[in-house]
Parts: C-alpha cells; structure tokens; sequence
C-alpha cells in the first residue's frame, strides 16, 4: 500500500469512527464462559433500550454471532462505497466473519497480520450507520484480536469483562482485566455468567460451578460487579435457534438481570462521558 493509499484508508477508519458514539469490547480470559451469549444478549437489550446498536464480532477463527442472531448463512452485502452490514433489525446491525464464508464448517486458517487486516476493514470499509453503541465481541484471551481492536480504534469507551465463577476462570478473568489497564481501557464491570444452574422442572438453583467468584474479584480489583447471570436451558436453545434470549423471554427474571446489566452498563458509559 502506497502512502497516498494509506492516507485514504485512515481516513476512511477515522469517518467511520466518528459515526459510532460509544465502543464497548467484550472479553474474557478463558473459553466456553459465555461471552458471545452475552454479547448477544447486551446488544439486543441496548437496542430493546432504543439505542441504535452494532455487534461487531471478531473471533475470526470462531465466529458465533449470526447463529444467535438467527443470521447464519447470510453474507454481507457491498456497494461502490463499503461493506453493509447485516441488518437484524431497525436498531441492531451485525458483522461477523461468518458471513464471509461459503460453508459454516469452513475454517479460517490465518495468522496474526491477516487477522488484523480484517478486523481494520470491518471498521473502515464497513457503512456502520451513525451508531449509539457499538459492542465488539472478541475471542477469548489477551491476544491479536483484542489487542488489534483496540489499537486501530484508539478511543475504546471500555471493557466489560465475562468470567464464571470457579477459581480457574477467574485466574484468566484477572488478566482481562490487567489487560484494559495496561491499554489505558476503562473496565465498565465484571459480569459472572453461569452463575447456578436453574432446574427447568423444580427451579432450583444449583451452583455448579460455585458462586460469588466474580463479586469478590471485582472488589479485588476496584472495578464494577454488573450481576449475575445463571445457567437456563431457554437461554441454551435461544442462541441455537437463532432468537437472542433478551428478546423473546423479556418476562423472565433472568432476562430482566440481563436488561439491568444493560442499564447499568449505559449508567458507566454516561458517568465516563
């Protein structure tokens, strides 16, 4: 790329920055602690909130987001200006690298420099409309992916970070969050996912993996506990079928502690303003 090239495409980031208000990553120390379930979910709830909302999804390797969206197979679209989104409703958009592939068994078999060209093009070439938030769901641990995201944005609004409550995630949760310290990036809070496993025929809560990890690393730290978040068979079967939980069970008592983490997370986000 030529300097006159370069030049256009930091423009273009730069545009398309300036379209989104509020840029929120989503991470986590470890795997399998539910995090792309929660980002889904903090999306959904922020456009439920009537915030104009984008989903970002940069586990390049492992992209989950359009199956929970009910979006899988579809491919973004383009036009002589950019990339379209993947519009899952009038307040949510969606880009994810599963809608760059032909097959959804197809695997992506890259090294780090590629990695962050495409997360760069998401945000630079991409027509985001003008955003109120948009939440960027990253693979787990500390390394290309969250790392890339948040050099090329520069101005990350800040982290919510995503453990379980047993020791051996909270180990990697802590990094998470020495992580955001040392990129100068606000910790909006700690969420603790799987939380106890409800009994859909009693509804007994029972805590498998224990409890009250994440509360306690988050006063350790000095940062926010945003709530827990427990195990439901409802929440399991609404990202396999494709209807974010958020949305089609906003009755249930955990769908309301998922609306209050939202709120509580615009709360953080307009103090910091």
């Amino acid at each position: 790329m030529n300097k006159a090239d370069m030049q256009n495409d930091n423009e273009r980031l730069e545009r398309n920055l300036k379209k989104i208000k509020h840029k929120i990553l989503v991470i986590s120390g470890k795997g399998g602690v539910g995090k792309s379930t929660v980002s889904v979910n903090l999306a959904s709830g922020l456009a439920l909130r009537g915030y104009k909302t984008g989903l970002l999804d940069i586990d390049i390797h492992g992209p989950s987001t359009a199956k929970m969206l009910g979006m899988e197979g579809q491919s973004l679209g383009h036009t002589d200006e950019g990339i379209l989104p993947l519009q899952v409703n009038d307040k949510l958009y969606a880009v994810t690298m599963a809608a760059l592939l032909e097959e959804t068994d197809t695997p992506v078999i890259w090294r780090g420099p590629l990695k962050m060209k495409v997360i760069r093009q998401f945000l630079a070439d991409v027509l985001w409309p003008e955003l109120d938030y948009l939440i960027i769901d990253s693979p787990p641990g500390t390394g290309d992916e969250p790392l890339s995201v948040c050099q090329i944005i520069g101005d990350v609004t800040g982290a919510v970070i995503i453990t379980t409550p047993q020791e051996v995630s909270l180990l990697d949760a802590r990094k998470t969050i020495r992580f955001s310290q040392l990129l100068k990036v606000p910790v909006l809070g700690l969420i603790e996912n799987m939380s106890g496993f409800i009994c859909p025929h009693c509804g007994k809560v029972s805590h498998i993996f224990q409890s009250g990890g994440g509360e306690k690393t988050a006063k350790e730290y000095d940062i926010s506990f945003l709530g827990k978040l427990p195990i439901e068979m409802d929440i399991v079967s609404s990202g396999d079928d494709g209807k974010p939980y958020i949305y089609n069970h906003q009755d249930n008592p955990t769908s309301k502690s998922m609306m209050a983490i939202v709120d509580l997370i615009v709360s953080q986000v307009e103090k910091g303003e």
